[in-house]
């Protein structure tokens, strides 16, 4: 079977005082792309994101989440670095996103993903966003909804063109329920169920 986990924090349950122990898990380079973050939220989102990966890749691996390591790029997603007898036999792909106050990593043993969570922000001007984001059909597309549906309509389509991406093809998508969330997988093989969203705790 081709499934994939789904992994969730809420990262403002996460105490500033935890931070820095989490931050000693990240490798120097991950170490280094922190003393860039201007933002305190953004700092929060990265490190926690980057835990969250150890911790769904180490259950995918049967290895402890400290044993991953994760090899910063200058312009893409992170690439699994160690263990290396477990990274020579892997052939699926992780994803992580993060939105507000949630984060997230998708995992699979069996396929390459791509994810991404969209806050429900209906303050936003869906309009002029779109017109920036999206092409003449998928404009056409998502003005034909009807009103009550055109919010949600919006986050699918946008997480949709963002999971694609970080696919970097065209692959398979699903949309799993989140109240507060757009949440999309895309996989380059066909999930056989979608995955449901388990919520974790950084402890």
């Amino acid at each position: 079977m081709t499934t994939a986990s789904l992994l969730m924090v809420d990262a403002d349950a996460v105490p500033d005082a935890d931070l820095p122990r989490w931050r000693e898990w990240l490798a120097p380079g991950e170490q280094a792309r922190c003393q860039r973050f201007a933002r305190a939220q953004r700092l929060r989102q990265f490190v926690i994101g980057r835990v969250l990966a150890r911790m769904a890749l180490g259950q995918v691996l049967n290895v402890p989440a400290r044993a991953v390591v994760l090899d910063e790029q200058v312009a893409g997603a992170p690439l699994l670095a160690a263990p290396a007898p477990a990274v020579k036999g892997f052939e699926g792909g992780f994803s992580i996103s993060h939105s507000g106050r949630w984060v997230a990593c998708a995992v699979s043993a069996h396929t390459r993903l791509g994810l991404d969570i969209e806050l429900l922000d209906t303050s936003r001007d869906l309009d002029a966003l779109a017109a920036q984001a999206f092409d003449a059909q998928e404009i056409a597309r998502w003005q034909a909804l009807p009103a009550a549906r055109r919010i949600d309509g919006f986050y699918r389509l946008w997480s949709e063109k963002e999971a694609r991406f970080k696919l970097g093809a065209e692959g398979h998508c699903v949309t799993i329920a989140h109240d507060e969330l757009s949440v999309v997988v895309c996989s380059a093989r066909r999930l056989d169920e979608a995955p449901g969203i388990e919520l974790v705790a950084l402890t």
